[in-house]
């Protein structure tokens, strides 16, 4: 049976002892009724997991002894996803659930010229990928950025590999057939697809225009099938 797992970001193997985070501590104590001597394990997020054991049980101020650290390795596909925010923001939500469960790397909302809701609540919409994270026994909290604007991001994209999925009918490549590298980007338009003016200005940075097949979907399942795609 697996053991009790949290997300601690300043955990480290520095120090044996360590005091558990309020919430974590509510919950090994009050929740679970954890006991002195029980093991749980522990992650930062980067690479970091940490199986330990209470030492002090505090519903407040649990202590914990760090008994053994793995180093788990960085994914080897530097997956970003840059994808429109959404008026539905449960969808959004549900978008980045999955995609954290299918182990994206970087998460980047987007505001477009068609983009219906730019309201960002950063904060909760962390909880739900350190939640997903330790839901799918992960140790690699995706990078999530603040909304950028779509030109913004054109201009500063680093990615060895850029792609655009859009609805135009351009010539696009399957993004089920393309040879994907280690380092990709993937933009995801709003409901009412990019502008043709923001699929120009990709396209005149290099970006590659790809399709998802041969439906017309809807944005966060857009997002999910691009990430699984770019993870296989």
């Amino acid at each position: 049976m697996a053991l009790p797992y949290f997300f601690e970001p300043s955990v480290s193997f520095t120090s044996t002892h360590f005091q558990l985070s309020e919430e974590t501590s509510k919950h090994c104590i009050q929740v679970l009724r954890m006991k002195s001597g029980e093991a749980l394990e522990l992650t930062n997020g980067k690479g970091g997991l940490y199986t330990a054991s209470i030492a002090q049980e505090d519903k407040r101020h649990c202590t914990v002894v760090i008994e053994k650290e793995t180093i788990v390795p960085a994914p080897e596909k530097q997956i970003s996803i840059a994808i429109s925010l959404l008026k539905n923001a449960s969808r959004f939500e549900w978008f980045l659930e999955k995609a954290t469960e299918i182990g994206i790397t970087e998460i980047i909302p987007l505001i477009c010229t068609r983009t219906e809701h730019t309201r960002f609540r950063f904060d909760r919409m962390q909880q739900i990928l350190v939640a997903a994270m330790l839901q799918s026994q992960q140790s690699w909290l995706p990078t999530l950025h603040e909304p950028v604007k779509i030109g913004t991001l054109i201009h500063n994209a680093t990615q060895t590999q850029k792609l655009i999925a859009h609805c135009e009918e351009n010539k696009k490549t399957s993004l089920a057939g393309i040879k994907t590298e280690n380092n990709s980007l993937l933009l995801i338009g709003p409901e009412g697809d990019f502008t043709p003016q923001e699929i120009t200005m990709a396209l005149d940075k290099g970006f590659e225009p790809v399709s998802l097949g041969n439906t017309r979907l809807r944005t966060e399942t857009a997002g999910i099938v691009g990430a699984t795609l770019l993870s296989i």
